[in-house]
């Protein structure tokens, strides 16, 4: 038997709602956390007076009472862990785990019984149900009738609102109200405020941000009153979990924030926190409504009969007191406003303070928000959608809930990462903060800072790069444009110009052939591109001899055995980067060594591919041979271009010369000739292709004089 016993997944109802979290018995004490609100209940092993276990609806249940008269209900244990539960209480509390059955009859009657804080409706000596009264807000009594309300819970999808109990008459003392009687028990241990006595001390209106408004606060030794010219609060000091003390931004205000569970109520709305605000100017005297021996005895000196200060100091010294909790302040994070310790930003269109926290984050004002790390799963930095000078931080919880702190400016992105870092949270886009990209088209001016968000786009663009290098797009377009080479369209451009230039003499015939001359040329580009063959991947020789390696993976490769041993589990980029570390560690005796056999491997290298290049390697394959013989055409056409071109020239040098595509193209007064023009002149744009018919139409075109075309006209 060890010295602890620890269960997860241990519900304990509150309010009509379960709430999961860890129970552990030690020799100590029985400490149960709650994994939603972090609640803590700690029961000393010496104040356990009864234990028993017994059968719920969720599976089985434990009941623990102590010697004060608190009581404690955890559910959610398994049929096999009742033995070793037993012998550890046995063990270490001297405590036997009593097995004790519910009543499942249904009967509506029954003995009503008060056993400390619970009510217990028995039939037969076997309970039938228990209210805890604490969880009683109201108490109201008819003719024979008490009728209990409950505090609503928010996280309840169905709550009970009341139960009515009819108490039959003669069942009490005589001369007593049996009435009376049933809720006077109730309101003894029911959580109905009741305001008997004087306050202990009034700070006069202060201003609340939520609820909205300026309140009287009356402090009284067993809870706070709120007193508003419309409502009223009354706020009992044992539902409050946390008391928070933050400064504004300007270093001028403070926010006191008081977290509360259950919430208070104003109609359907409910306030989970009490927002104060304060200006540091504003000082108060206060003077307690109790004798100085009575503040010493029940306050143990946090308090004092007269005091004097700042008026939050004055409002958050007695609201520690009086509730008991520590007063949680910001820790050490500092953001890009000197002296600030809070992030301006937006949640859900309203503008606040997000306050990072040694535990957790806290947003105010509007709604006001909490977050502990312990409820977070993970956080995420992304670009804001209105600008780039500012981001987005989104914080998801265990339970799948996701909150967003948008327009945060950029200036606050180092701190609030680091922060986050420094708190082991995990980083949804962190992965890619190493990742630098290879390209200038990639850079950013603020290499010096890094953004999660940017490296991500960086990643996911350098992968669509890669897919789309792939495929022979690239190649295709390579095909289509050849710089230093004259194409087809050039050629004809050139000669068009030379032609305009000659017949510049009046001729209305001029205009036309301006006009008409580029739609030739897109037509001749339209051919060109749909006719032009595609050229093939080349295919690569698999027995030509290997590039050789640098000194750098010459080593790596002799070492990434050693790297894999030293660090068991290492992923592959993991090894590449700390691969990289060690290289820059080396000796230069160690790193002139690795540069000697990388020189050798590269003579080796040349010396196969000489051995391999006489041997008819290389041009004898397949490929080889394609690609010489393409580049062969290439050098022949370009050839006969560069020669057309030259003679075109020479042509248009003089200017009572008139081209063949000239004449016939625009001067000729016959379809015939006209359509004839036409065709020698496509035959001219691809001579490749030009045939017997072709080239008869040219000879004739020769032949006819200019004089002819003057006559027509």
């Amino acid at each position: 038997m060890g010295d602890t016993l620890e269960f997860n997944e241990i519900y304990h109802e509150s309010k009509g709602s379960w709430n999961d979290g860890r129970l552990r018995f030690s020799k100590q004490n029985v400490v149960y956390k709650s994994s939603k609100t972090g609640k803590v209940d700690n029961i000393p092993a010496a104040e356990l007076s009864v234990a028993t276990w017994r059968r719920v609806c969720l599976g089985h249940g434990i009941k623990l009472a102590t010697s004060n008269g608190h009581v404690y209900k955890y559910d959610g244990f398994r049929d096999t862990d009742y033995e070793r539960i037993s012998e550890f209480f046995k063990a270490n509390y001297k405590v036997e785990l009593t097995e004790k059955d519910m009543c499942v009859k249904g009967w509506n009657w029954g003995t009503a019984k008060f056993s400390g804080p619970l009510l217990s409706f028995d039939v037969n000596d076997s309970s039938v149900f228990e209210i805890p009264l604490a969880s009683v807000s109201q108490c109201a009594t008819g003719k024979n009738e008490v009728t209990l309300e409950f505090h609503q819970n928010d996280d309840a999808e169905v709550s009970l609102m009341e139960v009515r109990f009819y108490v039959p008459p003669g069942t009490a003392d005589e001369g007593a109200d049996p009435v009376e009687a049933f809720a006077q028990n109730v309101r003894s241990k029911a959580d109905v405020i009741q305001a008997t006595g004087d306050a202990v001390c009034v700070f006069k209106e202060l201003q609340c941000l939520t609820p909205r408004g300026r309140y009287d606060i009356l402090i009284y030794p067993a809870f706070l009153h709120l007193h508003g010219k419309t409502f009223d609060y009354k706020i009992p000091y044992t539902t409050v979990l946390r008391l928070f003390l933050l400064p504004s931004k300007d270093q001028r205000q403070m926010f006191f924030v008081i977290s509360l569970d259950p919430p208070i109520k104003q109609g359907q709305t409910r306030y989970h926190f009490l927002i104060l605000h304060f200006s540091k100017e504003e000082e108060l005297k206060l003077t307690l409504n109790m004798s100085e021996e009575e503040v010493e005895k029940r306050y143990e000196g946090k308090l004092s009969k007269n005091m004097s200060g700042s008026l939050y100091e004055m409002v958050s010294r007695v609201m520690k007191a009086l509730v008991n909790r520590k007063i949680t302040v910001p820790g050490n994070f500092q953001g890009n406003t000197p002296g600030a310790q809070c992030i301006t930003c937006s949640y859900k269109a309203q503008s606040g303070l997000l306050y990072p926290l040694e535990r957790g984050f806290i947003y105010v004002h509007k709604p006001p928000v909490h977050l502990r790390f312990e409820e977070i799963s993970s956080v995420n930095f992304a670009r804001g959608t209105t600008t780039t000078r500012s981001f987005d931080f989104e914080v998801e919880t265990k339970q799948g809930n996701q909150f967003t702190f948008s327009s945060i400016e950029r200036e606050e992105y180092g701190k609030l990462f680091d922060f986050v870092n420094a708190k082991k949270l995990h980083i949804k886009n962190r992965g890619f903060k190493e990742i630098k990209a290879k390209n200038n088209e990639y850079s950013d001016s603020d290499d010096d800072q890094h953004d999660a968000y940017l490296e991500r786009m960086k990643a996911e663009g350098k992968i669509r790069e890669e897919g789309d290098g792939s495929n022979d797009s690239d190649e295709e377009t390579d095909e289509s444009f050849n710089p230093g080479e004259e194409s087809d369209v050039a050629e004809e451009y050139d000669s068009n110009a030379s032609e305009s230039d000659s017949g510049s003499g009046g001729d209305g015939s001029d205009d036309e052939g301006k006009k008409k001359k580029p739609a030739k040329k897109a037509k001749v580009v339209k051919e060109k591109k749909e006719r032009k063959p595609r050229r093939e991947k080349k295919q690569k020789d698999t027995n030509a001899p290997k590039r050789p390696m640098s000194s750098y993976m010459l080593w790596l490769n002799s070492s990434r055995e050693r790297i894999k041993s030293e660090n068991p589990g290492i992923s592959i980029t993991e090894i590449s980067k700390k691969a990289g570390e060690m290289w820059k560690q080396i000796g230069k005796e160690d790193k002139e060594e690795w540069d000697g056999k990388a020189e050798e491997a590269k003579k080796n290298y040349e010396k196969a591919m000489k051995e391999y290049r006489e041997s008819g390697g290389g041009s004898s394959t397949p490929a080889m041979k394609e690609s010489k013989k393409k580049a062969g055409g290439k050098k022949e056409d370009k050839k006969r271009k560069s020669g057309g071109g030259e003679k075109e020239k020479e042509q248009g040098g003089n200017d009572s010369f008139k081209s063949r595509e000239f004449i016939s193209s625009e001067e000729s007064s016959s379809d015939g000739e006209r359509k004839k023009a036409k065709k020698a002149k496509k035959a001219k744009g691809k001579p490749q292709s030009r045939g017997k018919e072709s080239e008869e139409e040219e000879e004739e075109a020769m032949t006819t004089p200019p004089s002819s075309v003057e006559d027509s006209d």
